[in-house]
């Protein structure tokens, strides 16, 4: 089959791969529905991130299983599956205590920009759904797989209660799935920090309540004046930057809870800050099986439609022009059509 591959910084091409197998008895095989671009494949891409040899891309899925391992109980082929980019096998005392993400039995999913992958971990990583859902359901269970449960994990790392002041630093993918998973936490107000036309109104549609534009000393000044001084009770940092960090961190008010869930790149902590400070912080890599079945179901029953986030559609064999588009902010995020 044919499948993405990063071969250096802007270098990526669709080509030929040998077709996925499979390799122990908890793996299967999926017949992809639908994938995409995470905005975090982006670093390796702009050759921010160290890369050895080629790299098989991609690790937002979902499908139809297609075959599985002898050991594999809990799905079956012929179903619809959604799966975590981290693989785990829900079992061990990580994943029980809800941090699937630091399992330890933990990958990273990969290959998943392709007709096919394999799923190590099944039992632990895929949830399947009751029926089979229509093609309008796609887009946004695709986004369940990592995008939505991202954003998600940061608003609950952030302690994001009903009532509460939101801020949410970043209006990429992760940023605007922010903004929803706090509404549908149940925030009073959401202030979206966002330079961009498109996805200030994609960031109102889920739910924030102001949108500031500056950024620096200039945007916490603002965040500090909508909240008469106070600042935020819970803050998102959806980038992974030192800016975004810094920004996050004074935007928050003492007590208050960060949930990080950017990538670092560069980011680094003053000790005094932090101890007179007296803000909260969580994250790291989203364990967005503990999400799964909840967030899947709202899907299904219409409640939410994260898949708006979606904004540029193309087929999976112009894969390259998807990385290009989001590199440039031409697009939130690219949906490839299998």
């Amino acid at each position: 089959m044919k499948a993405t591959v990063l071969h250096g910084p802007g270098d990526i091409r669709y080509e030929g791969v040998n077709d996925p197998k499979i390799l122990y008895p908890t793996d299967a095989i999926i017949k992809l529905s639908a994938t995409c671009i995470c905005g975090s494949d982006l670093w390796p891409y702009r050759g921010l991130q160290p890369q050895d040899g080629p790299a098989h891309m991609g690790h937002e899925y979902c499908g139809v299983v297609v075959e599985i391992g002898s050991a594999v109980r809990t799905i079956k082929p012929g179903q619809f599956v959604v799966g975590s980019f981290c693989l785990s096998d829900n079992t061990c005392p990580h994943c029980k205590f809800g941090f699937q993400s630091s399992c330890e039995q933990r990958e990273f999913m990969s290959g998943a920009q392709a007709p096919y992958a394999r799923v190590a971990l099944a039992d632990g990583t895929l949830v399947a759904t009751r029926e089979m859902p229509g093609s309008d359901l796609v887009p946004h269970l695709l986004a369940v797989s990592d995008v939505l449960g991202t954003g998600w994990y940061a608003a609950d790392a952030a302690d994001v209660k009903k009532g509460s002041t939101v801020v949410v630093v970043g209006d990429g993918a992760v940023g605007l799935m922010g903004v929803l998973a706090a509404k549908e936490m149940g925030a009073e107000r959401i202030i979206a920090m966002s330079r961009h036309k498109t996805r200030q109104d994609l960031a109102r549609e889920f739910g924030a309540t102001d949108i500031v534009v500056e950024r620096g000393a200039e945007g916490i000044a603002r965040v500090k004046d909508l909240t008469r001084g106070v600042g935020a009770d819970s803050v998102l940092e959806c980038v992974g930057t030192q800016e975004a960090m810094s920004q996050a961190l004074e935007c928050t008010r003492p007590g208050g809870s960060i949930g990080y869930v950017g990538v670092p790149h560069g980011v680094a902590f003053e000790g005094q800050a932090l101890f007179f400070g007296q803000r909260r912080m969580l994250g790291g890599p989203a364990p967005v099986r503990r999400f799964l079945p909840d967030l899947m179901d709202r899907v299904l029953s219409g409640r939410i439609q994260p898949g708006k986030v979606f904004d540029l559609t193309l087929p999976l064999d112009r894969v390259a022009e998807g990385y290009e588009a989001m590199d440039q902010r031409r697009a939130i995020k690219t949906l490839l059509t299998v």
